[in-house]
């Protein structure tokens, strides 16, 4: 009887053991990622290439989701409705300091701005109008996305070096990237800011000329990075270990030559856009992207000194100490 008793509860104990790993296969760990530029923005093509996921749907699940801007992203971080940002320099130490997340970390790259070969963002000028240098733009209007971004600090910092400062010496409106051209060319104001794909729009080449780049103003920018707050890393550590694989994975496929037809393809899907406007994604062209998703923090750190500097947070911040970039070491070294 004693023999059968065992016989059993060994049984209900192997039974309990493949509940439970059923249980696991069938939960898999929820990732709810946001970003805000597709293509730029690696997370809004993670989805066009599951075929490289291979941990998908099995140790992760994913939902990604677009916000309008950074600052409502940080928000969600705090209200605990987001788990992976894609944030840009500014907005980590406002998120920080101003929003009280102590436990935000970077733990991967997003895109950098200025590293020799690639592509900077510009602010551009009239190619006929009357300012041909900085120190030009005193007494004029100049167009920001958004005051405190990453694109507005930069801005202010190149205008600095120039003797200028806000309110002082020149006036800032806000207005969105795709109505740069128009506010340019309608003269409602005489510097605006360029980013990709802004940029290489034919009909703003063609009435506009740059000014000055980024990387003129700031040097090398970590200008987007992956953010999660320490306690999601930490509970889901595995998890988080397979989704870096499997994004490693699926940006060295966007990174390579050999697929950037497929690419191009891809891009024109997800944003509507007609194929031979975007063959400059992903290329050298576009921004620097580190193929193992390892940020510059040395650049970030500067970045974030200068956005204390300008006086947008109290204080600077340790980058280092917010950082965890061992998910990202992990999954490189199963890919090696």
């Amino acid at each position: 009887m004693r023999a059968g008793l065992g016989s059993t509860a060994a049984f209900a104990a192997m039974l309990g053991v493949a509940a439970l790993g059923a249980a696991q296969v069938a939960d898999p760990v929820m990732i709810r990622l946001a970003y805000v530029v597709p293509i730029s923005d690696l997370p809004s093509l993670l989805l066009e290439k599951k075929d490289l996921a291979k941990h998908l749907d099995k140790s992760y699940r994913l939902e990604i989701t677009r916000y309008a801007g950074t600052p409502p992203m940080v928000t969600a971080l705090a209200a605990g409705e987001v788990d992976v940002a894609d944030l840009a320099y500014p907005t980590l130490p406002i998120a920080i300091q101003n929003a009280g997340i102590a436990d935000l970390r970077v733990i991967a790259d997003g895109f950098q701005d200025g590293p020799p070969g690639h592509y900077s963002n510009e602010w551009m000028v009239l190619t006929d109008g009357p300012v041909k240098r900085v120190e030009d733009l005193k007494g004029k209007v100049v167009a920001s996305n958004a005051i405190g971004s990453g694109v507005d600090i930069a801005m202010r910092a190149m205008l600095k070096k120039h003797g200028l400062e806000d309110k002082r010496d020149y006036t800032v409106i806000e207005a969105p990237f795709p109505t740069m051209r128009a506010i340019l060319a309608e003269k409602k104001a005489d510097l605006v800011s360029a980013v990709l794909p802004f940029a290489l729009d034919p009909q703003l080449r063609s009435v506009a000329r740059p000014l000055f780049a980024s990387k003129d103003a700031v040097g090398v920018s970590e200008f987007t990075m992956w953010t999660a707050r320490a306690g999601f890393i930490a509970k889901n550590h595995a998890a988080m270990v397979d989704f870096m694989e499997d994004t490693l994975r699926i940006l060295r496929w966007y990174l390579d030559p050999a697929n950037h037809e497929a690419a191009v393809d891809i891009f024109a899907r997800v944003t509507k856009q007609p194929r031979e406007r975007l063959g400059w994604a992903y290329t050298e062209k576009d921004y620097y992207r580190d193929r193992n998703l390892k940020p510059d923090l040395a650049a970030l750190q500067r970045n974030v000194d200068l956005t204390r500097d300008l006086g947008f947070i109290k204080a600077s911040i340790d980058v280092a100490k917010s950082s965890d970039l061992s998910l990202v070491e992990e999954a490189a070294k199963r890919l090696q």
